[in-house]
């Protein structure tokens, strides 16, 4: 489990920010449940000197979790960028802009289906499902507390069985763009919670060979503590270069 943290790389780093491109299959922190290596064990690791920056998380069994300089996360499976604070000042600076909508995040995903249109925005409240404790969901099958959530995305490529989107969320709800794809009938690519039916285990191809999410943080902007705009790009995993790569050739065909 090792090898996991040694494949988180580095992007950009000032003497406030760390940028990294985030594997899939790692964790950015503990639950309390899980024992598996978190991106918090590379962070502490690498850059002790920060273990005390940003907040601390209680958790239901009374433990606290610390998350040193980590002011937003990525699912377990989601690949890409994500910033981490190396002073208390960033920190609570980032916070501020997160919590303003100062930052811009930008994905890439395969979604199964024709998207048929050129861009859209979805705008439907999430909250916890009603029958998967696991899942969040939209509408009807919320269990208490709806919170709004807003996605906007564009089509790159559009084809009959999958097409390929780029995806720019407006609030940080949990699962959100996986949330929104399923509600708008276009789940992620190999979805394990969402796709449902889509996601055939015994055809790898109709999946594009994806075998988790199909979904990575491509690029983050947000303000330094200057006033600067700062932009900061994770490059594209291979599977989703190989994934775009299969639907443009069958573009051409």
């Amino acid at each position: 489990m090792k090898d996991i943290l040694d494949k988180v790389e580095i992007i950009y780093e000032d003497e406030n920010i760390l940028a990294i491109s985030k594997p899939v299959g790692l964790i950015v922190h503990s639950d309390g449940k899980t024992k598996d290596l978190t991106l918090v064990d590379w962070i502490l690791e690498k850059y002790p000197e920060i273990k005390e920056v940003g907040e601390p998380m209680s958790i239901n069994t009374g433990d606290v979790i610390w998350r040193p300089g980590i002011v937003h996360r990525l699912d377990k499976d989601t690949s890409g960028v994500l910033l981490i604070a190396k002073t208390q000042e960033s920190f609570d600076d980032l916070k501020e802009q997160f919590k303003n909508r100062l930052t811009q995040k930008t994905y890439r995903a395969f979604v199964y289906g024709d998207v048929r249109y050129d861009q859209k925005t979805i705008n439907t409240p999430i909250g916890r499902s009603k029958t998967d404790f696991r899942r969040w969901a939209t509408t009807r099958e919320i269990r208490g507390e709806a919170r709004e959530a807003e996605t906007e995305f564009k089509a790159l490529i559009k084809n009959k069985k999958i097409s390929y989107i780029e995806v720019y969320p407006k609030t940080g709800r949990t699962h959100q763009i996986r949330v929104h794809m399923k509600y708008d009938n276009h789940p992620l690519v190999a979805d394990h919670l969402y796709a449902g039916r889509n996601f055939d285990r015994e055809s790898p191809e109709k999946n594009l060979f994806f075998t988790t999410q199909a979904l990575h943080a491509y690029k983050i902007e947000w303000n330094d503590l200057k006033g600067e705009r700062m932009e900061i790009k994770a490059p594209l995993p291979k599977s989703f270069l190989k994934g775009e790569e299969i639907l443009r050739k069958k573009e051409k065909n």
